[in-house]
């Protein structure tokens, strides 16, 4: 077992279990969370680069959902916008008698090409020193206190993965989002729905690359609506 494996295996086993959410997680959160906090990456940029066959696409037509790219493989690509010094989510805590749990439902939801990576995350300065917001289905009492930095697992689409694309024209990403869906409902929703969530954790946790692809979506549904 090499090390990556051991700290899969071992990672929540002593209440430490932090989960980081950069896509749908920050609106969608996982089951059994007893603590949420805004807050940030770096070294990360993230892009809407992953194809998605299964919740907002399909295999014979696979939306676009969004995954993280390593700053210093960016650096050998072309992209068509400016990378952020800062990639902000939310990270959830999930207590231990639920992390084998949860852990199986992530696997599943993840599935389409994403693998276990850690990475340091940094808990937003205005965030109170034990934020929390308690999952319905949580009966276990939240940490007392929350650290300004956390370890936290994340499932990144790696450029090796089967379903990563690579830089694309953000036109025709935007008309591509517009015309895909798949399971878990419209490619446009999951789109909209990140740039507002987004919005929603701090005054300087927009994305750029997300919102542009936003506006030029508004503009070929006002296109079409002439």
């Amino acid at each position: 077992m090499t090390d990556h494996e051991e700290m899969i295996e071992d990672f929540g086993k002593n209440n430490d279990f932090w989960l980081f959410g950069y896509g749908s997680l920050i609106w969608k959160p996982p089951p059994h969370y007893d603590q949420r906090v805004p807050g940030y990456i770096e070294g990360y940029v993230r892009r809407f680069w992953q194809a998605s066959e299964d919740h907002r696409g399909t295999p014979e037509a696979p939306g676009r959902v969004v995954t993280l790219i390593d700053r210093a493989h960016w650096d050998t690509l072309t992209d068509h916008h400016e990378p952020p010094e800062r990639v902000w989510g939310a990270a959830y805590h999930i207590p231990s008698a639920k992390v084998e749990e949860v852990r199986s439902y992530l696997d599943i939801r993840e599935i389409n090409g994403y693998s276990i990576q850690f990475t340091p995350f940094h808990v937003a300065s205005s965030s109170p020193p034990s934020a929390s917001t308690p999952s319905p289905s949580t009966s276990t009492s939240p940490p007392t206190a929350t650290p300004k930095t956390l370890t936290c697992l994340v499932y990144i689409g790696l450029p090796s993965n089967p379903q990563f694309l690579g830089p694309q024209d953000p036109e025709k990403l935007a008309a591509h989002i517009l015309a895909s869906r798949g399971p878990s409902g419209e490619n446009r929703e999951y789109l909209f729905l990140l740039e507002r969530s987004l919005g929603e954790l701090s005054g300087e946790s927009g994305d750029g690359h997300v919102s542009d692809l936003v506006e030029r979506c508004k503009r070929i549904e006002e296109r079409k609506g002439d």
